[in-house]
């Protein structure tokens, strides 16, 4: 018989929170990727020249990034011990798809703040830490 731990209230309320978060982002990436008009046509021009100018390997590490985030999210609220290697994805990810903000800045007339991006990395390393914990205490199984 496997003991597991009960599962705390926090695991739902940050569950929660963080699919909504991660949830948002994947619907960002999705409809920025897919040039779905009604989202992009708020973006300055200039935002989405730098945008659809972004490497190949910049796309792929914000589709991890965010799908991950999402899918382990789920995997979060489902109690699932995959949602660890999940979150991990999403930091690795997050991290890749933001680099080249240090190396290739947007346009400074677009007013993207650095300071989005040190929360997006920190948010995705503050998840995976926090599943980790929840794997360690036997409430993921």
């Amino acid at each position: 018989m496997i003991d597991t731990a009960r599962t705390p209230w926090h695991l739902w309320v940050i569950g929660v929170i963080a699919l909504l978060w991660n949830g948002f982002g994947t619907v960002d990436f999705t409809a920025t990727a897919t040039r779905f008009e009604p989202w992009v046509s708020h973006f300055p021009p200039a935002l989405r020249d730098y945008i659809y100018a972004l490497p190949a390997w910049n796309w792929a590490g914000w589709a991890i990034g965010t799908w991950g985030g999402f899918i382990g999210s789920i995997l979060l609220l489902m109690r699932n011990k995959l949602a660890v290697w999940a979150y991990a994805l999403s930091l690795i990810g997050a991290a890749g798809s933001n680099a080249i903000t240090l190396f290739d800045p947007p346009p400074p007339e677009v007013g993207a703040s650095p300071v989005l991006t040190i929360v997006i990395i920190g948010i995705a390393a503050a998840l995976l830490a926090y599943a980790a914990w929840l794997k360690q205490r036997g409430v993921l199984r």
